[in-house]
């Protein structure tokens, strides 16, 4: 089969795809024909650093892929071949052909969703719900959401107006702003342009809810914006190098709630997606699936996601 690996640290150029022997299913797992992979943000970042909880080079990169079981590595596992399912691998391996893994990690995609929706999902679907519940949004909340045309961001967008919030939706460029607006967001916000913290002022006064994808200085900026007794989440630091610096003596004396990160026990991780994926069979939340790129084109996708440039969620498709 084909795969790509990473042999080293460093530019995208570094994935590549060369073909190693076909896994088999052991007792226990199913073989799985991939048709779509997910990329993670942590996937470039631990590409390009090292960062991330993932094997050392050589690896096969991937943790996330949706495709069709092909075959059973026991008799117990053998009623999923044939069935879609989405999965994760356990932190490597899913930028490949075929996988192989553990049959009580996969999931069935629901009737009516997408492989690629269900590959789309799978990490960020189970990570917007969790973000969610962690901010306690409810109705008439204003909500700032940052990176909201990105793969999570786009998800919270559609939640929260789901909950009745005014989604003040963050972005960079008229394309993803447009995105947004197209999923529900009230009001766009440019962060690239100067003075956009005035421009939030006045389209919705001061924030209840901030939801940080971004991190660095737009996340600080942010962090001004709440009313007192606000909550702030943050999730991801895509446009920075680590979570925002803010002090939780600055956070207290505001009465601000803040956390950084959402965790959850691998069951909670699985009944979020599957909470996901089953609202995205109800047509009560889209994924946003903004590329495709092929196995050999790896590297462009990484480098996509790196320049800001990727809208949604990223997929390589085998």
């Amino acid at each position: 089969m084909r795969a790509v690996w990473l042999t080293a640290f460093g530019p995208p150029s570094l994935l590549q795809v060369r073909d190693r022997p076909d896994p088999v299913a052991g007792p226990g797992e199913v073989l799985i024909a991939v048709e779509f992979a997910g990329i993670t943000w942590i996937e470039t970042m631990f590409r390009a650093t090292g960062f991330g909880p993932f094997p050392a080079p050589p690896m096969i990169p991937g943790n996330g892929v949706a495709g069709t079981v092909l075959a059973a590595g026991s008799a117990d596992v053998r009623h999923l071949v044939g069935r879609r399912v989405v999965t994760g691998t356990g932190g490597s391996g899913g930028y490949a052909e075929l996988v192989a893994v553990d049959a009580g990690q996969v999931i069935e995609v629901p009737a009516g969703v997408a492989t690629e929706d269900a590959a789309a999902l799978l990490a960020d679907g189970r990570t917007a719900l969790m973000i969610m519940e962690a901010a306690a949004v409810r109705s008439g909340d204003r909500v700032l959401i940052e990176a909201a045309a990105g793969g999570v961001g786009s998800l919270l967008v559609q939640r929260a107006v789901a909950a009745g919030a005014e989604v003040v939706a963050v972005a960079g460029t008229a394309r993803k702003l447009e995105v947004a607006r197209g999923l529900g967001a009230r009001h766009t916000v440019d962060y690239l342009e100067p003075g956009w913290p005035e421009a939030v002022r006045a389209a919705a006064g001061e924030v209840d809810v901030v939801l940080d994808g971004v991190g660095g200085a737009v996340a600080e900026t942010a962090f001004d914006l709440l009313v007192t007794g606000g909550r702030m989440i943050s999730f991801g630091f895509s446009g920075s190098t680590g979570w925002p610096d803010i002090s939780d003596e600055a956070a207290e004396q505001r009465g601000i709630r803040m956390q950084r990160g959402v965790f959850a026990s691998p069951e909670d991780q699985r009944r979020h997606t599957v909470a996901a994926l089953d609202l995205a069979a109800a047509g009560a939340l889209r994924a946003v699936v903004g590329q495709r790129f092929p196995l050999e084109q790896a590297a462009q996708a990484h480098a996509a996601m790196e320049s800001r440039a990727a809208v949604g969620k990223t997929l390589l498709k085998a």
